[in-house]
């Protein structure tokens, strides 16, 4: 499964928008086709949009790798701004830039054409990383995960939010991998369906047996014992733990507290932003109301109605059990914990 690749400098993105029915991949050749792409949707998940970004940067490079420095690095900015632009919530996309930009600016005193190819190579590096970053997530996760679990997960945190492995996911393959048996109970996760359109697709791909929901049976499940574990994967965390994740994530927090099951978050260290405090001030973004009142093209909902839809929320430290890195896990985590754990690995954003 490739949810994006590269190849004769374009860019190649799977459209999640028509999964499962169609396969089918949109050919970028510029930065703004990028942009276009994941504020549409056609590539979502945090650590997956941060590689499509950096792809964005590199085919900026190649398009002005012939102009004068001024030009080149005009253009470059124009492109870090507009790909920062797309989606305010998830902060792997403006890593994946700013990364972009410190290896450009690493390279000044060397000819443009010279800094693209350079870039491009950086793109591939960051989309090898993140598939091998989501691997060790996904060995460290899978310990958490007895033989037999039943695990509840939300949206989509698999390969397709990924460059090809996963995060909440990638445990679960990891664990089945290592000889586990497991059984997921994928929420459907409106309005977008990520879980139902997404999910469940990956894992029947993978014959890892799954079980589809309705969002408003989570609750019930977990009252009937039939859930073991919540797993999540996460668009920003905060330096005190909490966590911004698709809409419904804090709901089914709450859930897992009041039945007292472990909710595990998957994430790299790369989805964490120490420069916010806490998960108040983590923005979150909205869309647009024909998510809600539409479905499949068809309006399901009267004219002239008022809509709110944020496409996150943001759950407190407090309900998660553990936040599971490419490091390792750290448990019942807080700001002290987070700050420790980041000093002992000695990774700086």
């Amino acid at each position: 499964m490739e949810p994006l690749r590269f190849a004769e400098n374009k860019l190649y993105l799977l459209d999640q928008r028509l999964l499962p029915a169609r396969v089918d991949y949109v050919e970028c050749a510029d930065w703004r086709c990028v942009a276009g792409c994941i504020s549409r949707m056609v590539v979502r998940g945090a650590p997956a949009i941060g590689a499509a970004a950096a792809y964005g940067m590199a085919l900026a490079a190649l398009e002005y790798g012939q102009e004068s420095w001024p030009v080149f690095s005009a253009a470059l900015e124009e492109a870090a701004l507009g790909l920062k632009s797309t989606r305010p919530t998830a902060v792997n996309l403006s890593w994946a830039v700013d990364r972009m930009r410190a290896a450009a600016a690493g390279l000044a005193e060397r000819a443009p054409r010279e800094i693209a190819e350079q870039l491009a190579a950086e793109a591939e590096r960051l989309a090898r990383q993140d598939v091998d970053t989501n691997r060790r997530i996904g060995r460290f996760g899978a310990e958490l995960v007895a033989d037999g679990a039943r695990i509840l997960t939300h949206c989509n945190a698999g390969a397709l939010a990924t460059v090809g492995y996963g995060t909440a996911l990638g445990t679960v393959r990891a664990a089945v991998e290592a000889g586990k048996k497991v059984h997921v109970f994928a929420g459907e996760t409106r309005p977008y369906l990520q879980g139902a359109r997404l999910t469940a697709w990956e894992l029947l791909r993978e014959q890892i047996p799954v079980t589809l929901l309705a969002d408003n049976m989570a609750g019930f499940l977990m009252q009937q014992g039939k859930v073991d574990q919540v797993w999540v994967g996460a668009d920003r965390i905060a330096a005190n733990g909490d966590v911004a994740n698709k809409i419904g994530t804090y709901s089914l927090a709450v859930l897992a507290a009041a039945h007292r099951l472990p909710f595990y978050v998957a994430a790299p260290f790369s989805t964490f932003d120490l420069t916010l405090q806490s998960g108040a001030e983590i923005p979150i973004e909205e869309r647009c109301e024909t998510e809600l009142t539409h479905f499949a093209g068809i309006r399901v909902a009267p004219e002239g109605i008022l809509c709110y839809n944020p496409s996150f929320d943001v759950t407190p430290a407090a309900l998660i059990t553990a936040i599971v890195t490419e490091y390792g896990v750290i448990h019942h985590p807080d700001a002290e914990k987070i700050r420790a754990f980041f000093r002992e690995h000695e990774y700086v954003r």
